[in-house]
């Protein structure tokens, strides 16, 4: 049984979503304020959370921020604020989608399974890779069994989904891939969420492993076509 940690401060709409997440044979727990949350991600082993921006004590961003480099789990941030710079806000910090209040129950249900299925189909994927161990790409080492990531030596913190997509693009080095091509392939999620995460997490990893995000030696832009990793 899949494990969701649900964090809103709103017991009512916290209620519904249990109800409907328990009928699909999820094991739901509800926590109502930001420390509570915190505290339970810690504690405890989960497969989804389902966290709102405005909590009290702590809020939604505080909390990604907190459990970036220490949780590997999917995310999905609701909230009730619809403006395009919180939803790029959570992306940057690590969230895997972004649904804004009112929603459907039925809608949020099939977004947490297809994030489910999606990230144990990538772990699957990537246990399964064992031809290559190591990927060594100029000064980028990517070691895939540990999910490590080195630039010039030196390691560096890379989220389930940076990792994934930047060892997606260095297993298929200069082969150009577009948005609609990388959400396909690291997200899994087809018609749900947005491409634009993608462009989001490019920034974030060319942050982490270019000496010059804004002239970038790895991943390059290809203007009208999308994106590659050269060689």
């Amino acid at each position: 049984m899949k494990r969701i940690l649900v964090v809103e401060d709103d017991l009512s709409i916290a209620e519904l979503q249990k109800d409907y997440l328990e009928l699909e044979g999820f094991e739901v727990t509800i926590c109502t304020d930001g420390v509570q949350g915190l505290n339970a991600i810690k504690e405890n082993e989960f497969d989804l959370l389902i966290l709102d921006i405005m909590l009290p004590k702590v809020d939604g961003f505080s909390i990604l921020r907190s459990i970036q480099d220490i949780k590997d789990i999917p995310v999905l941030l609701v909230s009730a604020k619809k403006e395009e710079i919180d939803k790029i806000k959570g992306l940057t910090l690590g969230a895997d989608d972004y649904i804004t209040k009112p929603f459907s129950p039925g809608e949020l249900v099939a977004r947490v399974k297809s994030h489910i299925q999606n990230y144990e189909r990538i772990k699957s994927k990537f246990a399964s890779k064992v031809k290559t161990k190591r990927i060594i790409i100029r000064g980028l080492e990517l070691v895939k069994d540990s999910r490590q990531a080195f630039v010039n030596g030196k390691e560096i913190s890379l989220a389930q989904k940076e990792f994934d997509l930047l060892l997606y693009l260095a297993e298929n080095p200069n082969r150009v891939f577009s948005r609609d091509e990388l959400f396909e392939k690291i997200w899994g999620l087809d018609a749900l969420g947005d491409t634009s995460t993608v462009t989001v997490h490019i920034g974030r990893i060319r942050e982490k492993i270019e000496s010059s995000p804004s002239n970038p030696q790895y991943i390059e832009t290809v203007w009208g076509a999308g994106y590659k990793l050269r060689i």
